[in-house]
């Protein structure tokens, strides 16, 4: 696994240019339930991610025993989810995850700023803690050029 991240556009241009070539990925995995199960949604995610790369759009419990199961051999995998709670039920399911990055989560109605490409609500907060109680390093990277930061340390801090 060479990345995990949270991007609630899923695949779009950061995604498939430069993360993607940057990590020299072999396969993309959406793990989102809505995705898998929209084939319109599905159909948009093939066209946005690059051709040399290959793509799964899978309900999250799924991604998470296929990986178990080491379905993918050697492959450079791009783990991708549409938000923390996504995250949260990958890892209950036995997915394995060390470190999650948080990419853009938008505004949304009651949520607050923790970077300028991520905002969060409350609820969202008390996920994000449930993950790192787990032990999983949650870091906050727009692109790979940037530097990683501690997104817990940053989220508590603009409380």
């Amino acid at each position: 696994m060479v990345n995990t991240r949270i991007d609630e556009r899923l695949i779009h241009g950061q995604v498939a240019g430069i993360w993607s070539t940057s990590l020299d990925t072999q396969r993309i995995i959406v793990a989102n339930d809505e995705a898998a199960s929209d084939p319109l949604q599905k159909s948009s995610l093939r066209m946005a991610a690059p051709t040399s790369m290959r793509l799964s759009v899978l309900p999250i419990a799924e991604a998470a025993e296929n990986i178990c199961a080491g379905k993918y051999g050697k492959q450079r995998l791009f783990l991708l989810f549409k938000n923390p709670a996504d995250v949260l039920r990958f890892i209950e399911a036995g997915g394995p995850i060390d470190t999650v990055n948080v990419g853009n989560m938008s505004y949304k109605e009651g949520a607050r700023e923790v970077t300028k490409s991520i905002q969060v609500l409350e609820n969202e907060e008390s996920i994000f803690e449930a993950i790192a109680s787990k032990g999983i390093n949650v870091t906050a990277q727009l692109v790979p050029n940037d530097p990683a930061i501690d997104f817990m340390k940053k989220m508590k801090s603009k409380n």
